[in-house]
């Protein structure tokens, strides 16, 4: 996995987990939904990554 591409679906992940808590506690349902696809992407991009590290090697 490129330390770039780490990085950023880290990122995503985090990202998207913070606006989830945030939407939750505020009772937005949007915010969380939002929170939760940015976390997903996030979770998909880090296993494409992996996943071409596999074949790599």
């Amino acid at each position: 996995m490129t330390a770039g591409e780490k990085a950023k679906a880290k990122t995503e992940q985090a990202q998207g987990a913070a606006k989830e808590a945030v939407g939750k506690a505020l009772g937005n349902e949007r915010m969380a939904a939002e929170g939760k696809a940015e976390k997903s992407l996030g979770d998909a991009r880090e296993a494409k990554e992996k996943t071409k590290d596999v074949f790599k090697n």
